[in-house]
């Protein structure tokens, strides 16, 4: 997809700018015209004469003392996509106010068609609130946001907040560069931790927030999908996405159930409890009246079930473990799925709750592959890819 198009890089002061010489070759090689827009902070980290050599034309950095009349609207015009790498702190906010207060941000404003950012930022900075924020904002608005990853970053701190390596980038322009992947597709997925009741008051459940699979579904509608969405979790302020509410493993089995037949793919990410008190109270139980034991009876095995539909979805399934990731992939072998998703949720930044997540790929013939620790959104986005390829390696020839 990236062969004879037009892309425009966008290159903001940080340490990561010296990666940007490495994505504009790359592009480059694989085929794409290229132009480039600099912040001023960026040329003290890479000089525009690298850029303007390796892509044949010199960057555009201040707006007003470039020989062109207009030229943040000229390179929108010209472009068929626009990236930014890395984007800093100031740009993401300054984009998801809609500022055009420099060269590149205003390029971008400019710009009515797809656009990658590559985060790039001390991990502080990325868990920032207003960062956050101004992240859901930019994914909201259809911005297609590659990383960042964890790993060394300036100063020799670790964490994450490393900016996408090129190569990765490369692959997030060439997805984007197809949109509406899943046009046409009907989606099913469910999110959350399941609540059994013990009474009227109290419930088994699990520290799940739902996080991950809203971002599958997030991702899947701004990729033009057809979503439903069975969660027990708040679900996205997204009007794309149909929402279900269900709060027990028997109510989300019925509606996956029910729903499954007539989807194209469904993607299981909740984490659906084991187990349910047998004979729940139909009061509240007072501890003055003593409580020997909470007999437990199996939940439905919602995967299985989908697993074994005569006509089923191509299916996904997550798999929380802790430590050995062995049973993910006994799972794997066992349930009939199309790709399982194994995380060990006692791993730091990987468990429930978190907005990052570490996961390795399940085949099932039991090969694995390993994600470094990643933005839930960017794992959201990377499976979708995976997906698409596995679905079209299926279909007839």
């Amino acid at each position: 997809m990236i062969a004879s198009r037009r892309i425009v890089l966008g290159v903001t002061g940080g340490i990561a700018a010296y990666k940007a010489a490495a994505l504009a070759r790359a592009l480059v090689l694989a085929g794409a015209e290229v132009r480039t827009v600099m912040t001023d902070s960026a040329t003290r980290f890479l000089g525009p004469a690298t850029l303007a050599a390796i892509t044949g034309t010199r960057p555009v950095v201040d707006l007003f003392d470039d020989p062109a009349v207009s030229p943040h609207t000229d390179l929108a015009a010209w472009a068929d996509l626009v990236v930014i790498a890395p984007a800093t702190t100031a740009t993401l906010a300054r984009l998801a106010a809609g500022l055009s207060s420099d060269a590149v941000s205003a390029t971008v404003i400019a710009f009515a068609g797809p656009v990658v950012l590559a985060p790039a930022m001390h991990t502080e900075m990325w868990e920032h609130p207003a960062t956050v924020r101004n992240v859901a904002t930019l994914r909201d608005d259809g911005y297609r946001i590659v990383g960042p990853a964890a790993g060394p970053l300036a100063g020799g701190d670790v964490g994450i907040g490393r900016m996408a390596e090129p190569d990765d980038i490369v692959s997030a322009i060439d997805a984007a560069l197809a949109p509406g992947d899943l046009e046409g597709l009907r989606v099913l997925v469910d999110a959350g931790g399941t609540r059994e009741p013990i009474d009227p008051v109290r419930y088994i459940g699990n520290r799940s927030s739902g996080k991950m699979g809203n971002a599958i579904a997030r991702a899947a509608a701004r990729r033009g999908a057809a979503v439903t969405l069975v969660t027990t979790a708040e679900p996205p302020d997204d009007d794309r996405i149909e929402v279900v509410p269900v709060e027990t493993a028997q109510e989300m089995a019925e509606a996956m159930w029910r729903r499954a037949p007539e989807v194209d793919v469904a993607v299981l990410a909740a984490a659906v409890a084991d187990f349910r008190p047998a004979r729940p109270a139909d009061r509240k139980l007072r501890r003055t009246d003593g409580l020997e034991a909470v007999p437990l009876e199996p939940t439905p095995d919602i995967l299985r079930g989908i697993a074994e539909m005569p006509e089923r979805p191509f299916l996904v399934g997550f798999a929380a473990q802790v430590g050995d990731l062995a049973g993910a992939v006994d799972k794997a072998r066992s349930k009939g799925v199309d790709l399982l998703v194994a995380n060990d949720v006692s791993k730091e930044g990987s468990g429930f709750g978190t907005d990052t997540n570490e996961v390795v790929l399940v085949a099932p013939d039991g090969a694995t592959e390993t994600w470094p620790l990643l933005a839930k959104d960017e794992v959201a986005e990377r499976l979708w890819d995976r997906i698409v390829a596995l679905r079209g390696e299926e279909a007839p020839t």
